[in-house]
């Protein structure tokens, strides 16, 4: 299926590993140019490269701290300078720590909100007003399936990913008569390497193994698995693209099954 969207241009952050990048890779396979940031920049060139040599990608890689919201803006502004536009956000960022309500400070509440939910906000405030001139944009943000069924031991998570649902229901309502479309996708256990540190991290706090836990996150899902990374790029590149053309205000999960409420 041909998603429509060869030569739109997508901002993708924290895109140089794990979800993020399977999101480019399925993007730029679909032919759209691509700027992508995450805060290493070595990890960064080396996820452009390869995008430029596998797909003939036209691909701009900007180093950013997305908790800084002067670099947020210098960003937007170097896709605006080079591609002329963004059409596409992908709204990521790593996730906050673990640990049980009484471990986290001020401090660390602070971090949490500026790294998933200030990021976004700053990120879709440079993107909207280049989408509103073109009359047509796709926003993705992408959070937890604990906005759905709130996971133990990530009440950072569990607390600031909920207001980002609730950023991008609103923009959806706010949005729609400029052609611009706001979907969030909730992913479940992926074989990523943020899976594989909470696996390391409860083994320590609990003294068991981090593949025994694994093997209890595949379990987890009528599926009896853990997801495929490019089975989640496929589900955002198609939010993304003109096929999703009545699709806005959702939230999706992408879990194998895991969640069990209604809706």
């Amino acid at each position: 299926m041909d998603l429509g969207i060869r030569n739109r241009v997508a901002l993708v952050t924290a895109s140089s590993r794990g979800l993020g990048r399977e999101v480019a890779r399925r993007l730029a396979e679909e032919g759209a140019r691509l700027c992508l940031c995450a805060r290493g920049a070595d990890a960064l060139r080396e996820t452009a490269a390869w995008l430029r040599q596998q797909f003939q990608a036209e691909v701009l890689e900007v180093a950013c701290d997305l908790t800084v919201e002067s670099e947020v803006r210098a960003l937007a502004h170097k896709a605006q300078a080079r591609f002329g536009t963004v059409d596409i956000l992908v709204a990521n960022s790593g996730g906050p720590p673990t640990g049980s309500f009484l471990e986290h400070d001020d401090e660390r509440w602070k971090m949490a909100v500026d790294l998933n939910l200030l990021s976004t906000v700053r990120l879709c405030r440079e993107v909207i007003p280049m989408m509103t001139k073109n009359h047509w944009g796709r926003i993705v943000l992408m959070t937890s399936i604990a906005v759905k069924q709130p996971l133990d031991g990530l009440i950072l998570s569990n607390s600031v990913r909920a207001a980002v649902i609730g950023l991008g229901k609103t923009l959806a309502s706010e949005l729609g008569p400029q052609g611009i479309l706001v979907n969030s996708v909730c992913p479940g256990y992926f074989l990523t390497d943020r899976v594989r540190d909470l696996a390391r991290a409860s083994a320590q706090k609990t003294g068991g193994n981090p593949e025994d836990l694994l093997e209890r996150f595949a379990r987890s899902s009528p599926l009896g698995r853990v997801g495929d990374p490019q089975e989640f790029g496929s589900l955002v590149a198609f939010l993304c693209s003109e096929r999703a053309s009545f699709i806005t205000g959702s939230t999706l999960a992408i879990d194998g099954g895991f969640c069990r409420s209604l809706m």
